[in-house]
């Protein structure tokens, strides 16, 4: 390796690196491209706050399957219909909007966290078929507060949270233009519990907003306004990501290849999907 050239860094160290480049750029593009906000202290479960009490996770995460997790009451049927739906961290709205066809009303959230190496890193938590939205765009939201209660998208689904968290900030609601692996997705509940309490922090960082496409557009044909001032936001290839995370346990459900197939699928599928609470535990059931 010649002298002049620097040492290979981590996968982590190398994803750190380019959100604290975003963050200082973002810094110089003005007031209306980023929402000041302080880091997260923490994230817990967006039902039943903190951890999740009287709720069951239906259907698990995935990749290349179900990019998120589903989440229902105990009560059984469609009782937790309205159900408050909380942040799991501090944080800023990014998206409040009914998205309509498959999505209903959703809400995404972007959090900056110090990460166990030091770094500030960023990610998006989305909430979906929601009854309604509590949260509006731009708006700073603190860790448990309400954004929104449980729906089933105007009767599409049954009553259930779709969860997701995404590394990459680009993905908005456009799913399919991107993998659909760990190098744009966290597993929640894995996510979650190895975030549960971080360092308190006064500090302060620029949050960009505004870095995606609307539904059904690309970045290339529709971009957002304000996210192209030479600005790199951070998109992770998948060997940034192995060591760090592993493939779930959960038997990938092998009909779940096609996104199109997955919202015509998911009511009936309601019926028969593996139950498991915030730990990964089958719930005790009723009698």
């Amino acid at each position: 390796m010649p002298a002049s050239m620097p040492p290979r860094r981590s996968a982590s160290r190398a994803r750190a690196w380019v959100v604290c480049c975003w963050v200082a750029l973002a810094a110089g593009a003005g007031a209306a491209d980023t929402i000041r906000c302080l880091l997260a202290d923490g994230f817990d479960f967006p039902v039943g706050k903190p951890d999740a009490e009287g709720y069951y996770k239906y259907r698990g995460f995935w990749p290349n399957g179900h990019l998120g997790e589903d989440w229902n009451g105990k009560g059984g049927g469609n009782s937790d219909l309205g159900d408050p739906i909380y942040s799991i961290g501090r944080g800023v709205v990014v998206l409040s909007e009914d998205v309509k066809v498959g999505w209903g009303n959703c809400i995404i959230v972007r959090h900056a966290y110090r990460d166990a190496s030091g770094k500030i890193d960023m990610i998006d938590s989305l909430y979906a078929h929601l009854l309604e939205r509590k949260v509006r765009v731009n708006e700073v939201v603190e860790r448990g507060q309400l954004v929104g209660t449980m729906g089933g998208n105007n009767g599409m689904y049954a009553v259930h949270l779709h969860f997701e968290i995404r590394k990459n900030l680009q993905i908005g609601m456009n799913r399919s233009q991107f993998a659909r692996d760990y190098s744009n997705y966290h597993s929640p509940t894995t996510f979650i519990n190895a975030h549960r309490q971080l360092q308190a922090s006064f500090q302060k960082v620029d949050i960009p907003v505004r870095t995606f496409a609307a539904y059904g557009k690309s970045l290339a044909a529709d971009p957002p306004a304000g996210s192209g001032r030479g600005a790199s936001i951070p998109i992770f290839t998948p060997k940034d990501s192995r060591a760090s995370e592993k493939t779930p346990a959960t038997e990938p459900d092998p009909s779940a290849t096609s996104e199109d197939d997955f919202w015509s699928r998911l009511k009936k599928k309601m019926s028969s999907g593996k139950v498991t609470d915030s730990t990964g535990q089958a719930p005790e059931q009723k009698p």
